[in-house]
């Protein structure tokens, strides 16, 4: 089979499966190619077994998935179970349609790009959370799942042996100094070893957030796999840690654990009290490490704006970078003028818009880009002009 006509089948493939319940988006389908690409397409079981292991996530969908590959690539000396009259019928409206040549139709490719292009999931990327409907919001709690995070590694105290290290490593030069070489001295390396940064996140679960906390926290119950060390924590009128329910591995289950233990979830805002709760029982227990400090709010706070400014600062200190992710920031003309923001903005490294998935994708672009060290030059004082994006 020619590898356009290939491409085409898998695209047709993967929408037949999330018509029949898989869950199956279009960033599947570029990984289904991937994987063809480096299997090769010489034997149609190592595709099988490639594909299974991308789409299949439950006993129950085997049979599906093995019905429909059967259908869309051959089945590759597997006897095929009988399939109903239905499903048959389903799945002409998915296989596309080649040329006699073993080409796919010019223009049935430029139909398929297009659709590729302006899919669903990337429509989906542009939307406001608030302005999604059930279905939109059950389609972005998967993608966000399914984000890829290469967070940048910062250095620990440790060392390990490194030939390119620029720190002499005595203790092994000696010790290899012992033996038939010993009146040789090879001189051996050391350089700190590499670790995942911790993340401390701090996220508004006020009034005034309801329409974005749901998804945002989803995001912050996928940092756990992708970053080092995660402690989280909400708040409105005060503070809770939720770190612990957001360890269950199924994401709906540890948002309902942490709405049963939040008793003051859609309340006031109080950003000041919950730094400075933060700051006096939490920091020095879980801001080892240099952590990245992350706090998400809208900046509507009712509380003292100087002891918010005091209590950033001191935040500030205790972390290697602040990042504070605004849901209202990327709307067209906005400026954050309210007294909150103003009092806590000179301690803000990043100042970054959280109302959509581009918005989060911006987010772990900015956590991969981190320098493992910080600007010793800043540290200490108000950052004057945080940088937003």
């Amino acid at each position: 089979m020619a590898v356009g006509v290939f491409a085409q089948n898998v695209i047709h493939f993967a929408r037949y499966l999330r018509a029949k319940g898989l869950e199956v988006d279009p960033r599947t389908g570029m990984e289904l190619l991937t994987s063809a690409h480096v299997l090769g397409l010489d034997d149609v079981r190592d595709i099988r077994c490639g594909f299974r292991s991308l789409v299949v996530t439950r006993p129950d969908q085997l049979p599906v998935f093995e019905d429909a590959f059967d259908l869309f690539f051959g089945s590759g000396g597997r006897k095929r179970p009988p399939m109903e009259a239905e499903s048959d019928r389903m799945v002409q409206s998915y296989l596309p349609v080649l040329t006699s040549a073993g080409q796919p139709d010019e223009e049935d490719t430029e139909d398929s790009s297009e659709q590729m292009g302006a899919s669903h999931a990337e429509r989906l990327g542009t939307r406001d959370f608030g302005e999604l409907t059930p279905d939109e919001m059950a389609e972005v709690r998967r993608l966000i799942s399914r984000m890829v995070w290469r967070p940048a590694e910062a250095l620990s105290r440790r060392w390990m042996p490194d030939s390119m290290g620029r720190r002499p490593d005595m203790r092994r030069t000696l010790r290899n100094a012992v033996g038939p070489r010993g009146e040789l001295l090879d001189m051996e390396f050391r350089s700190r070893r590499p670790r995942r940064r911790p993340l401390v996140i701090i996220a508004d679960v006020s009034g005034s957030m309801e329409k974005y906390v749901e998804l945002l926290l989803y995001f912050a119950h996928s940092a756990p796999a992708r970053m080092g060390r995660v402690e989280t924590f909400v708040f409105s009128t005060r503070l809770t840690r939720i770190t612990h329910e957001l360890r269950r591995r199924d994401p709906a289950m540890a948002l309902r654990l942490v709405a049963g233990r939040v008793h003051d979830w859609s309340g006031g805002t109080r950003i000041g009290e919950a730094l400075a709760t933060y700051n006096r029982l939490w920091s020095r227990r879980v801001a080892r490490g240099g952590p990245i400090g992350m706090i998400i709010s809208d900046g509507w706070d009712r509380g003292d704006p100087a002891l918010l400014s005091q209590e950033m600062a001191r935040f500030s200190r205790s972390v290697h970078r602040t990042i504070w992710l605004n849901p209202l920031a990327g709307r067209k003309g906005y400026a954050p003028e309210t007294r909150g923001l103003k009092a806590a903005l000179p301690y803000v490294d990043d100042f970054l818009p959280a109302a959509r998935l581009v918005d989060l994708g911006g987010v772990i672009r900015l956590l991969e880009s981190i320098p493992p060290h910080p600007n010793q030059a800043t540290r200490g004082s108000p950052r004057r002009g945080a940088r937003a994006s």
